[in-house]
C-alpha cells in the first residue's frame, strides 16, 4: 500500500505542473472568451462607453440581424463543405496510401512516407504562397504543366473565380495534410497481429480482398479518430485563407469561414472596426460548433466502433 501510495504522489507531481500550464493557456482564455461574449459596450451619460451585461443579446445580434446572420451562415457553409472535400478526398486518400505503403513488397516504403509526410511540417505561409505562385494566370506554372500534357483548356484562375476558390482552397490542404491520415492508418495497419494476417492467407483471402474485408474493419476506430480530428482542425481553420486570400476572404467572400469572420470581427480590417465582444460572440459559437461535432462522434459513433476493436 505504501508503494501504491508513492507511486500515485509522483504522478501527481508529475502531471501538476501539466495541469497547471494546460489551465493557463486553453481553460482561462475559454472562460473569458465565454464571459466576454455576454458584455458589450454601450454609451453612459456622460457619454463614454462603458462594459455593460448583456447576456444573449450577442447571440441574437449574431443569428437574428441580417448584418451578421447573412455572414456568419456565409462563413458556416463554406467551413462545412471545407470539411466535406477533406473527408471525401483527403482521408480516402489517406486511407489508401497506407494500405499501399504497408506491403511489404513495396520497395522504398520508407522514401514515399517521408516524401508525401514533408508537406505537413511546411509553414502555412510557404503553402499558401507557393501555390498563389504555382496556379496564377501570369506568371504560374500550372497553365504550362497543363498545355504539357494538352489540358490547357482546362486551367482557370481557381482562386479568382467564386465557384471555385474555396475548392482550390480545400483541395490544397488536402495536398498539404494527407500525410497526417496516411500515417495513423499506416501505424493502425501494422498493429494487426500477425496471427489474423496469416489465418486469412490460409483462407485464401489476399491483396485487396484481405483489405476490404479483414483490415478494414479492424481500423475502423482509427478512421473514426481521424475524421473527428479533421472535423475539429477544419472548423478551427484560418491560416491558409488569410495567406491566399487576405482577411476578405475572396473574391466576394467565397472562402470565407469562421476563422476568417472571427478575425475581422474581432481585430477589424480595412474600414470595419474591431469589436472583441462580437469577436467573443463568434468564437464561442465555433465552440459549441465542435463540441457538438465531437460529442456526436463520442457517444453515437465511437460506442458502435468498439465492437471492432480486439
Amino acid at each position: 500500500m505504501a508503494q501504491r501510495a508513492a507511486v500515485r504522489w509522483h504522478i501527481a507531481v508529475f502531471l501538476a505542473p501539466a495541469v497547471l500550464v494546460y489551465t493557463a493557456i486553453m481553460i482561462v482564455p475559454l472562460f473569458g472568451t465565454l464571459n466576454l461574449s455576454l458584455f458589450n459596450l454601450e454609451a453612459g451619460l456622460d457619454g463614454a462607453k462603458e462594459r455593460v451585461f448583456v447576456g444573449l443579446a450577442n447571440f441574437a445580434t449574431l443569428f437574428g440581424d441580417p448584418r451578421w446572420s447573412d455572414s456568419f451562415w456565409n462563413a458556416l457553409g463554406n467551413n462545412a463543405w471545407f470539411f466535406v472535400v477533406h473527408m471525401l478526398v483527403q482521408n480516402p486518400i489517406g486511407i489508401a496510401l497506407a494500405a499501399i505503403l504497408s506491403s511489404p513488397r513495396l520497395r522504398f516504403a520508407a522514401f514515399y512516407r517521408t516524401a508525401i509526410f514533408i508537406p505537413t511540417i511546411l509553414s502555412f505561409v510557404i503553402v499558401g504562397f507557393v501555390w498563389k505562385l504555382i496556379l496564377s494566370p501570369i506568371w504560374g506554372i500550372a497553365p504550362g504543366m497543363l498545355d504539357a500534357v494538352g489540358l490547357k483548356a482546362l486551367f482557370a484562375p481557381w482562386l479568382g473565380k467564386e465557384d471555385y476558390a474555396l475548392t482550390t482552397l480545400a483541395l490544397i490542404s488536402v495536398w498539404q495534410f494527407v500525410g497526417i491520415p496516411m500515417m495513423l492508418i499506416y501505424a493502425a495497419l501494422l498493429s494487426i497481429p500477425d496471427e489474423v494476417i496469416e489465418a486469412a492467407e490460409m483462407d485464401g483471402v489476399t491483396g485487396w480482398a484481405q483489405f476490404w474485408k479483414i483490415k478494414l474493419p479492424l481500423i475502423l476506430p482509427s478512421i473514426g479518430i481521424i475524421s473527428i480530428l479533421t472535423f475539429v482542425g477544419n472548423f478551427n481553420a484560418f491560416d491558409l485563407i488569410y495567406v491566399a486570400q487576405g482577411a476578405l476572404a475572396g473574391p466576394n467572400f467565397a472562402t470565407d469561414i469562421l476563422g476568417t469572420f472571427l478575425y475581422r470581427t474581432f481585430f477589424g480590417f480595412q474600414l470595419q472596426l474591431g469589436d472583441p465582444h462580437m469577436g467573443a460572440t463568434i468564437a464561442t459559437a465555433m465552440f459549441f460548433i465542435i463540441l457538438i461535432g465531437v460529442c456526436v462522434y463520442l457517444f453515437a459513433i465511437q460506442t458502435r466502433l468498439r465492437r471492432y476493436q480486439f
